[in-house]
């Protein structure tokens, strides 16, 4: 059956037509007459200084294409079918040049760029640009002129509140380079666990992160792997607050007592650092000491979100130390610590990131501002004179839409800013908290929808086309597998799991119509905890699946008279009705599928009702009130979550339903 349901679920699909499958698209593209074609005589020149970025892209690049095309290429092979010139190799930083030409013509094709980054690039844009007709694979003969809009394109992956290996990071570097991202960012501390090991304080790592956590040798091994494909990795250690897994380790730093126990639930906890002790500053002296020296990039980034000031207000010590200071609000003493900990990182020559809370007129100007809780914290920074990145509308964890972060902007053109200030606007960070996520669903999670958001920092802002935006990141997001993210491949896994030994196929049909619920609404459900499982039916949905969209296209056309796409969808509604059987009887040897029960007979129930509904059109017959009252009643319960998803296909359904009759 499974074979079956997943062929009808193909024909029912709208072509998604030609196009430009680019993404992200560069600024200037002009195509032109021509092609070259490929052949396993394809060689490769390099023209600039000696570059490991550009050594091993090569050899990627080679990979990659002769994975696709099946042609035995040589990577080895010197000649002048394809050029790389670039004049510098030069260091990772916020101002590294990543602008590139690129120029494919009949016989020869250009890469040019200033620097190594810029090779790396537009080597990804070809790799974009290959395509295949009846005599072979090819290159559309081209040229473009490209650049990133920002300098900062990032994506933050939480390790702590689920553990994510080495090789889960690996795989969403080489995700990210290839649609042009350039900021790996690490939130390696915070509640629930230490992740990184410590040779000056090995009770954080020993204690704190249940065994889970990155030697310094692998994480020097993870930084040349960014390196080599032009991303930068930029670490984050959570303080004051989110520090439960530090005082864990030592209690002294705590602003209370202690002892401290470590922490399994989410939220924000009330542990937190004491700013008043010199210990606390000794201690992180040494310890960002220690960092700087591990990860070069100019940047640490301190958290400094989510305070509640619970201890602090329950410490004598710190009341004192307030009264004595003349401060009259929990803000006022964090921004003191904040202070201390800048001048630490200076020392040690970096810069300080921080969650918005720590936005002070205090603190140098060189402090970068994350905006997490509204843009508004964007712009107040950067008319402060501080520089700013946008995380507020690209927070991935929440399942919202792609076109919600594709549409969401770091610079509004109703925003008010100087020149000067947009400078200041360094860009944005997609952000992946892992409070619902394992190793197996934390690529659904990121991937394909970074992609877009990759998009809105690197290209202009003009391009805003949502129809256009879905159908390249079609194309993308089956292009991302070949690098091995398992965003596509790890839900028929699951599934199968969900079946145990029935047919997964019902699941299959059912999945491609829901999404998990979206924000913050899952914790309603359930108490989740580090021990909770993430192996369910919503675990295995995915964000803004494809399928409803095309359904929803699929009805539009059929109400305008389309006849093929009548057919089609009488084929899709027929299907939905009878794999309600199916699901029941999984059910039945599967008792985790019970969950989905309600909503499975929901689908049936408006599929028949959309026949019916169909057929009475076809007639020319007007419902009667009762039947569309029922049909109603269904529709508004069909809206209503169930087991944490949500059906997406009851507004086109609805459409179905209660459609005016065809005159």
């Amino acid at each position: 059956m499974k074979k079956t349901v997943m062929l009808i679920l193909l024909a029912c699909l709208l072509t998604a037509g030609d196009g430009v499958n680019l993404m992200p698209l560069p600024w200037k593209i002009k195509f032109q007459e021509g092609k070259f074609r490929l052949s396993e005589g394809f060689a490769l020149k390099v023209e600039g200084p000696f570059s490991p970025r550009v050594k091993l892209a090569r050899l990627r690049f080679f990979k990659r294409l002769s994975g696709r095309t099946g042609l035995f290429l040589n990577p080895e092979a010197e000649g002048d079918s394809m050029i790389l010139l670039y004049q510098k190799h030069i260091p990772l930083s916020p101002e590294m040049d990543e602008s590139y030409v690129l120029r494919v013509g009949k016989g020869k094709i250009l890469v040019k760029a200033s620097t190594d980054i810029g090779i790396l690039r537009g080597l990804e844009t070809l790799l974009q640009l290959l395509s295949a007709d009846e005599d072979g694979y090819f290159f559309p003969a081209v040229q473009i002129e490209d650049h990133p809009r920002f300098p900062w394109r990032g994506l933050l992956i939480d390790v702590v509140r689920h553990f994510m290996p080495m090789e889960v990071l690996k795989r969403n570097i080489d995700a990210m380079a290839a649609v042009k991202m350039n900021v790996l960012h690490l939130h390696l501390t915070d509640d629930q666990g230490f992740r990184i090991e410590s040779k000056v304080y090995p009770r954080l790592h020993q204690v704190a992160s249940d065994g889970n956590y990155f030697t310094q040798e692998e994480i020097k091994k993870l930084i040349k792997y960014a390196d080599l494909r032009g991303i930068r990795v930029v670490p984050e250690f959570d303080v004051p607050a989110h520090t439960t897994s530090w005082l864990v380790a030592y209690p002294a730093l705590g602003t209370l007592p202690g002892p401290y126990k470590k922490e399994r639930n989410y939220g924000t906890p009330d542990p937190v650092m004491d700013p008043t002790k010199k210990l606390v500053y000794k201690f992180l002296d040494r310890f960002f000491r220690e960092m700087a020296r591990l990860f070069p990039d100019p940047y640490i980034h301190i958290g400094g979100d989510e305070v509640n000031g619970v201890h602090w207000g329950e410490s004598r010590r710190v009341a004192e130390f307030m009264r004595k200071h003349h401060m009259e609000s929990f803000e006022e003493l964090q921004a003191y610590f904040n202070l201390k900990i800048n001048k630490i990182l200076k020392k040690h020559g970096k810069a300080m990131v921080g969650w918005d809370e720590i936005l002070n007129p205090a603190l140098p100007r060189n402090v970068v501002i994350q905006s997490w809780r509204g843009r508004e914290s964007l712009y107040s920074a950067v008319k402060q004179g501080f520089y700013a990145i946008l995380s507020s509308g690209f927070y991935i964890d929440l399942c919202q839409p792609t076109s919600f972060h594709y549409l969401n902007d770091p610079l509004w053109e109703s925003q008010d800013l100087t020149p000067e200030e947009k400078k200041r606007v360094l860009g944005g960070e997609a952000t992946m908290w892992a409070e619902l996520v394992s190793p197996e669903t934390v690529d659904s999670r990121i991937w394909p929808r970074t992609a877009a958001i990759a998009e809105r920092l690197w290209s202009s802002p003009e391009v805003r086309d949502l129809g256009d935006m879905y159908r390249r990141l079609g194309v993308v997001s089956q292009e991302l597998e070949e690098l091995g993210i398992t965003h596509i491949k790890n839900q028929g896994m699951m599934l199968r799991r969900l079946a145990g030994y029935g047919d997964p196929g019902p699941l299959e049909v059912l999945v491609a119509l829901v999404q998990p619920i979206q924000v913050y609404k899952r914790h309603e459900f359930h108490d989740y905890t580090v021990f909770s499982p993430l192996t369910r039916f919503v675990d295995a949905s995915v964000p803004d699946p494809p399928f409803p969209r095309e359904f929803s296209s699929l009805v539009d056309a059929y109400l305008k008279g389309d006849g093929a796409a009548e057919e089609r969808l009488k084929t899709l509604l027929t299907l939905w009705v009878k794999n309600h059987e199916g699901i029941v009887e999984l059910s039945r040897f599967s008792p985790v599928v019970k969950e989905i029960l309600p909503l499975s007979e929901s689908l049936s129930r408006l599929a028949a009702l959309a026949l019916q509904a169909m057929e009475m059109r076809s007639r020319g017959e007007a419902p009667d009130k009762e039947w569309l009252e029922a049909g109603k009643a269904l529709l508004e319960k069909a809206r209503e979550p169930v087991a944490e998803v949500e059906l997406l296909v009851v507004s086109p359904l609805e459409k179905l339903i209660l459609s005016p009759v065809k005159n």
